[in-house]
């Protein structure tokens, strides 16, 4: 049974500790500071947090005794020579489908340490982090040092090898409008899947880019994206240019992964070889940001859906989680406990997770709810937290 919460907040980190009869939130730590994300490693116990300083920019800590201290590390950073090419924020008149331009470079650097995800069992001093620019970054002594993952920053749909000179290769990775608040518009990897059978089979996710995988341990990547679908695109059906929100796979069954994607809910059974829409516009479960699965059964999944991405609120002014057990075939809206009048909730990608039978999701608006019962029920942890960017179980 898990005994821990963990909130990334605007305004710092917030671990909720199980009681005998209640859950009970700590004094806040990093008070002030966004974090983007925070989790603990399953693997040591470790917990850290994605902090986005406003002045000292991104920054990683961790804390190695359940959360009495923590210790701030060095940022991540690009090398020297990490170039990428631009992509403008869409206008009206934007034409994804229009041949390229003379590319425009930009030097990288660290926007934001968008995601973190740990290796497997046999890889205990593993671990990835995702930014915006759209940079995977991995560890291999517990993040005390870090390498950027060169075959993904050099893959072709992202224009080839820039370390080697011009681009080789139209881009294919759009931004996200997560990087706006930067005065960029630049894609960013936000999910990191890494197989519990098999470390080297990994999945990363980009906005606005699509999905990619390896078989090598990001040795060499490949588009995974057959079957998605951006109504959006002149070509629905293209290989590039989809806007995953986020990507989770079952532990027990990991070749059954769901996704979250700007224009619905998407199933694979085969690993992110292929994937099916398994939602519908006009049903309520289709457009939201998080997805959580069911860490035995592949087929059950849990979405918090939202109107629309022009009106970024509770349906209908009720909050309510969906959830199917029947691989997206039907969906069940789970309202019990949850405010039905004057909901303006939203709930970013990171900020649903599932343990076992607990559920636990938090709010743009500081409101966090948990279920003890696969979501058929919930009750509130709070009203006033700062607005939730993540919620992980510890």
């Amino acid at each position: 049974m898990t005994s821990m919460i963990l909130l990334g907040t605007r305004k710092g980190t917030v671990l909720l500790d199980r009681g005998a009869s209640a859950w009970r939130p700590r004094p806040i730590e990093h008070a002030g500071i966004p974090v983007c994300y925070a989790a603990r490693d399953p693997r040591d116990g470790t917990l850290w947090a994605s902090l986005d300083h406003g002045h000292w920019g991104p920054k990683l800590s961790r804390s190695r005794d359940g959360g009495a201290s923590w210790e701030d590390l060095s940022s991540l950073k690009y090398p020297a020579g990490a170039r990428y090419i631009v992509k403008y924020l869409p206008t009206p008149d934007f034409d994804p489908a229009a041949p390229a331009a003379q590319p425009e470079y930009r030097d990288a650097t660290v926007y934001k340490i968008w995601t973190l995800a740990f290796g497997n069992a046999e890889q205990p001093g593993r671990l990835y982090a995702g930014t915006i620019p759209g940079g995977l970054f991995v560890s291999d002594d517990g993040g005390d040092t870090w390498e950027l993952n060169r075959p993904l920053w050099n893959h072709d749909s992202r224009g080839g090898d820039l370390f080697a000179g011009e681009a080789t290769h139209e881009n294919r990775w759009f931004g996200t409008p997560a990087s706006v608040d930067y005065g960029v518009f630049e894609p960013g990897i936000h999910s990191i899947v890494v197989d519990p059978r098999d470390g080297r089979r990994l999945l990363v996710a980009a906005s606005s880019a699509g999905v990619l995988r390896s078989t090598d341990g990001g040795l060499s990547w490949a588009g995974s994206n057959q079957g998605m679908l951006n109504d959006y695109l002149p070509d629905p059906r293209a290989e590039w240019g989809h806007d995953p929100h986020f990507v989770a796979a079952c532990a027990a069954q990991p070749e059954r992964i769901w996704q979250q994607n700007h224009c619905g809910i998407f199933h694979s059974e085969d690993g992110a070889a292929n994937w099916s829409r398994v939602s519908r516009a006009e049903a309520g479960a289709h457009f939201g940001f998080p997805i959580a699965a069911d860490a035995v059964d592949g087929r059950t999944a849990w979405v918090v859906p939202a109107r629309a991405d022009s009106q970024r609120m509770a349906i209908g002014g009720g909050l309510f989680v969906a959830r199917t057990e029947d691989a997206g075939r039907t969906w069940t809206e789970l309202r019990k406990g949850l405010p039905q009048e004057h909901s303006y909730d939203i709930v970013l990608r990171h900020a649903l997770d599932a343990s076992g039978n607990c559920l636990c999701f938090g709010t743009s608006t500081g409101n966090v709810y948990l279920s003890e019962d696969r979501g058929d029920s919930w009750r509130c942890l709070g009203n006033n937290f700062p607005p939730v960017y993540s919620v992980r179980f510890g």
